[in-house]
């Protein structure tokens, strides 16, 4: 194995795993919301936590799910599923900016992720890109259905498009074959900002009806 495949192995695998804390935090904490008990509240976790990752790597085909196969992601769910349940009421009264970033910092980890990982495995740039933004809004897909909710990918303001150039900005870096490192950040960066500034500006996309 070179340097540079070990490198890019550690950029997705952390990026991989803080990913799945931000959003299983995130899913636990829609769990409390909607008035979950404990069990529901894991398993809510579980899904916005593993889902994206799970549908990539069973896309990539190649061998068991990440989230099945290292019992770190398991572990990781489970912590952040209890500091939501222990710590939520401090979250949301006290850190109210904390807990808004949390699903553009998830949004923005898993992305990069995604695509690196899509990358890794000689995927074209196109369906990587396509992986990597599935990997970023496919568990709170699962979550919003769970809960009875319509999907924030589909109506939130540019939440799949901010994943999109999260992944274009990985895509594109690896081309001009920049430090994986470097990239890595420059595309967690982009999603995060433009995700942010839809949250501060109100941005949307245009639909049919308008």
């Amino acid at each position: 194995m070179t340097t540079q495949s070990t490198i890019i192995r550690g950029v997705v695998r952390s990026a991989d795993l803080g990913a799945t804390f931000v959003f299983a935090a995130e899913g636990a904490l829609a769990g409390v919301a909607a008035g979950l008990d404990p069990i529901g509240l894991l398993v809510v976790a579980f899904l916005t936590g593993l889902g994206g990752g799970l549908l990539r790597d069973l896309l990539l085909a190649s061998g068991r799910p990440a989230a099945v196969s290292d019992g770190h992601y398991s572990f990781v769910v489970i912590a952040a599923a209890l500091a939501a349940w222990f710590l939520h009421a401090a979250l949301r009264q006290g850190a109210v900016p904390l807990v808004v970033a949390l699903d553009p910092a998830g949004l923005a980890l898993a992305a990069v992720a995604g695509t690196q990982k899509a990358l890794e495995h000689r995927v074209h740039a196109v369906p990587a890109i396509f992986l990597g933004t599935l990997s970023g809004v496919g568990g709170g897909a699962m979550r919003d259905l769970v809960l009875n909710e319509v999907p924030r990918v589909l109506r939130t303001d540019i939440y799949a498009v901010a994943a999109l150039l999260g992944a274009v900005v990985v895509v594109a870096g690896r081309a001009m074959k920049f430090d994986p490192r470097l990239v890595a950040l420059a595309g967690g960066l982009a999603c995060f900002t433009l995700r942010m500034a839809a949250v501060h500006y109100g941005w949307n996309l245009p639909t049919a009806g308008r």
